[in-house]
């Protein structure tokens, strides 16, 4: 009733800019009759309609009907085109009732907005004040024919069970509790948009979309904390995370020891701290370390020549300052992965030291590491390829005025790329 009723008013105040759409969710028997109905009426009304079938996944119905019934909406919408919903007074209380048993915060509780602004899609809900009594009133005198899903009363559903069986219970003594819900939807929306202020204003002093700076996060309240982190792993996705998902990622990653090496996999992300930072990494780039790579190579290096490595993508280019000899260009080196234990004289330092601790003092990500390459010739150390760049070490082929092998873009730079 409805929908049909929003279809008769539509026609009458904007009868040249409208088009409807009935969704066919193929969930009853009737329902391609439906979309017949609903065609002739607009026929009569003179309205250009779309009768969409759509696939329901399995899963939760109700949500999966409604993941179906928006992509559809979005197949057909154009630019600057608003998608105008019938939604009423009870169906914004049923919302927030139903929230509110799931355990749902405050951006839950806000329920549905008159003007709703998602991404690439705007919608609007012009009768969400009007009561489904002043409704049934409404079409009755417009004489408006409608058609009835029993589904609608079919209390296996939450919706309908919370419309059948709960709300006449709380009706019947609390008379006016419909506004009252309603009202406090409101003054959710209102909480909603001040914490997005406070929000706004977190994000922008602790995180970029894929690092979060943990020594100005620490400083925030523990609600504050929270509530960024729940923004920031959704990211640009539609839904936030579970309020358990956020506590794991605090618990376990963030507040675990300092040398421990948690990681929290949600929604496709690695969630891992290091050096005072968490960051957001692509499963592509979290697990790149897992896969098998060749323990030697051998290589031949030409002056302004390319090479793309793990490390990055390095060309072969003349130096001022030390560098490797010109009689190692077109000889065969060999490129060996680090294992673990060796140790490098780093060109200009004295002495030897463990690669790992240059490593470690160079802040190399642990999740890159796996692409270190030793290169050497004759069993003599020429340098490290690392994501930071290459690394001198000190050997009979260090020459003034030499060559080296120089970074031009590095793993660095996957941090957070979409698997």
């Amino acid at each position: 009733m409805d929908s049909m009723l929003l279809l008769h008013l539509m026609s009458l105040l904007c009868p040249q800019n409208i088009r409807a759409i009935y969704i066919d969710h193929q969930l009853q028997k009737n329902s391609a009759d439906w979309g017949h109905f609903v065609a002739s009426v607009c026929q009569k009304l003179n309205v250009p309609c779309i009768v969409q079938a759509v696939q329901v996944h399995n899963g939760n119905l109700e949500n999966q009907a409604r993941t179906a019934r928006y992509q559809a909406y979005q197949m057909h919408l154009k630019a600057n085109e608003v998608l105008v919903l019938a939604h009423h007074q009870q169906d914004q209380a049923e919302t927030l009732m139903l929230r509110l048993l799931s355990g749902a915060g405050i951006h839950g509780l806000a329920a549905m907005q008159q003007l709703d602004q998602r991404d690439q899609l705007t919608i609007w809900r012009p009768l969400l004040n009007v009561s489904r009594e002043q409704i049934c009133q409404w079409a009755t005198a417009l004489n408006v024919q409608n058609i009835q899903d029993l589904s609608n009363f079919d209390t296996h559903y939450d919706r309908a069970w919370c419309r059948e069986e709960l709300w006449p219970i709380l009706q019947s003594r609390f008379p006016q509790m419909q506004t009252a819900i309603s009202r406090t939807s409101c003054l959710m929306q209102d909480a909603s948009d001040i914490l997005a202020d406070v929000l706004a204003q977190d994000l922008a002093s602790c995180a970029t979309s894929e690092v979060l700076q943990l020594e100005q996060f620490q400083v925030l309240s523990r609600p504050r904390q929270r509530q960024l982190l729940s923004a920031w792993m959704k990211g640009l996705d539609q839904y936030r995370p579970s309020f358990e998902m956020v506590q794991r990622l605090q618990q376990e990653v963030i507040d675990s020891k300092v040398d421990a090496q948690a990681a929290l996999h949600w929604n496709g992300f690695y969630y891992v701290r290091f050096a005072c930072k968490l960051y957001r990494l692509s499963k592509a780039v979290y697990q790149a370390s897992e896969v098998p790579q060749p323990e030697t190579l051998s290589i031949n290096l030409a002056l302004n020549k390319n090479i793309q490595l793990p490390a990055g993508h390095f060309v072969m280019q003349r130096t001022p300052q030390f560098g490797l000899s010109f009689a190692l260009l077109e000889q065969r080196l060999t490129l060996t992965q680090r294992q673990g234990g060796e140790k490098i004289h780093l060109q200009g330092r004295v002495g030897t030291w463990p690669l790992k601790k240059a490593i470690q003092q160079a802040q190399i990500f642990p999740w890159l590491r796996h692409t270190i390459q030793i290169l050497s010739m004759d069993n003599v150390m020429l340098g490290v390829f690392t994501p930071n760049g290459f690394w001198l070490a000190h050997s009979p082929y260090c020459v003034k005025a030499g060559w080296l092998p120089t970074l031009i873009s590095s793993d660095n730079s996957k941090i957070g790329s979409s698997s």
